[in-house]
């Protein structure tokens, strides 16, 4: 048996790195018996002559959307035109990413098809974002980014054509991964990356994954969702486990009137706890 790690999935074939050496494997029937499917970053026992997988480790972490395990730091890549920017689809992201107890660092992508009052606007947002705890930058600075994701297993994620593959290439331009149009009739981008693989450059593990254009909260309670919401926990709310929708004197949408909670923030919470 040898140790190593699942980098590469491809159908039912996984590629596992042993060292500096890669194995084709697939996975034992007893895995499905027990409902477990592997996924890129498991850490694996195999059986190098019969080609298979033969245990996982326990995972420190999961996501479903992109399906992955073992990972630091989520990037979220968000394009802010062509497709244009998704502040419902974002905070899904953010929710989600928190809840499966992954760090989310954002990245906006495309801000050079912006004008200047949509800049303006952008750049109002983004300091939201940042005055939260999150890490926040974009695709036209590279070394602030890379300096937070040095020595880290990172997931790229986010929507179809929102630019994962292309900051890939721009971080590292050996890589060549292709890349696609975004689609006119649709207003997203056609799917390019076809499965979830692992690169190792400057010292960074990124995963380059498929992208999507819906993802699902379902699995997770009202009340989880909620805790999600950073900016939640910063008032006081006079009713005990308050969801902050129904009560008018709830403190949550006193702040959203004041302005003190980003008002796409709490329409978005809302509609994810419905």
């Amino acid at each position: 048996m040898l140790e190593g790690i699942i980098v590469k999935n491809i159908s039912d074939t996984y590629t596992v790195k042993v060292k500096e050496t890669y194995y084709e494997c697939k996975a034992r029937g007893k895995f499905r018996n027990i409902h477990l499917t592997p996924l890129v970053g498991d850490k694996v026992q195999i059986d190098p002559q019969k080609h298979y997988i033969l245990t996982i480790q326990d995972r420190k972490n999961e996501l479903t959307r992109p399906s992955i395990s073992n990972v630091d730091i989520a990037l979220i890549i968000t394009s802010v035109k062509k497709p244009d920017l998704s502040l419902y689809l974002l905070d899904k992201q953010i929710s989600n990413i928190i809840l499966a107890k992954v760090k989310p660092v954002l990245c906006f992508t495309k801000l050079d098809l912006l004008n200047k009052a949509e800049l303006k606007a952008l750049k109002k947002i983004m300091k939201y974002y940042q005055k939260l705890g999150f890490q926040v930058y974009t695709n036209q600075k590279l070394k602030p980014l890379l300096k937070t994701l040095k020595g880290k297993v990172v997931v790229l994620t986010g929507q179809t054509g929102a630019g994962k593959s292309s900051l890939l290439n721009k971080i590292d331009n050996k890589l060549n991964l292709k890349t696609g149009s975004i689609s006119e009739a649709l207003g997203r981008g056609r799917h390019t990356t076809r499965h979830t693989e692992f690169f190792f450059v400057h010292n960074i593990y990124f995963a380059d994954t498929p992208g999507f254009s819906a993802l699902d909260l379902t699995k997770y309670s009202k009340e989880e969702i909620r805790d999600s919401f950073k900016e939640f926990s910063n008032y006081t709310c006079e009713f005990k486990n308050c969801m902050h929708t129904k009560e008018n004197n709830c403190e949550i949408k006193k702040q959203v009137k004041k302005g003190n909670i980003l008002s796409s923030r709490y329409e978005n919470y809302c509609n994810f706890i419905k």
